[in-house]
């Protein structure tokens, strides 16, 4: 499976970022490549907070407008437009049907979504799948009632950058990017709740 997986993986933007060093943060790919990693190690990334999470990750879209994307769900959502949803803190979920630790992160996100929808935040999960095949049966499996999105050519994530799968952007009420996550740690959802808590 391991050399699948390795067979797989593609480079884009020209560059491939590999985490290292974040003590129980799952993370697949390299910059929307296409293998799955366990990022264990002893030296600190420098995308880890000083506790050896991936709170805090730094990106330079922190504290931003978060780039405008508008696109038609796949799994019967509908329309979604970021520029419509300001006033609501937006969780924004970049993911691949091949990326394991997406199977874990997925529940986790619902949940959110069950306790805070009624507060304000929408969840939003863009696939960087070659092709959209699976996308809504993968929601499914994994209790994704939220909208999931196909990147056409890569086009939102070009904007965005996320450096691996998953990766999480939350977006506040005036559309400004104030939290990023990359990869999936457990546990992290604690950290998440607490990000959304001071935004909604």
């Amino acid at each position: 499976m391991m050399l699948a997986l390795r067979a797989r993986r593609k480079k884009y933007l020209g560059a491939t970022v590999v985490l290292r060093g974040v003590s129980g943060v799952f993370v697949c790919g390299a910059v929307f490549g296409s293998a799955c990693d366990s990022a264990v190690g002893s030296a600190e990334s420098p995308t880890s907070s000083p506790s050896g999470g991936s709170r805090g990750a730094k990106h330079d879209l922190v504290n931003n407008p978060a780039p405008e994307f508008t696109a038609e769900s796949a799994n019967g959502k509908g329309k979604f437009s970021l520029g419509e949803s300001t006033g609501k803190v937006v969780l924004v979920d970049f993911w691949a049907t091949w990326c394991e630790p997406c199977k874990k992160s997925f529940p986790k996100l619902e949940a959110l979504r069950v306790k805070f929808a009624a507060s304000g935040l929408e969840v939003v999960a863009i696939s960087e799948d070659d092709e959209p095949k699976g996308l809504k049966e993968f929601g499914a499996a994994y209790g994704a009632n939220f909208p999931l999105f196909w990147d056409v050519d890569k086009k939102i994530a070009n904007k965005w950058r996320p450096p691996t799968m998953p990766s999480s952007f939350i977006v506040d009420k005036k559309g400004v990017i104030r939290f990023v996550h990359v990869g999936y740690r457990e546990g992290e959802e604690v950290e998440v709740e607490a990000e959304l808590k001071s935004l909604l």
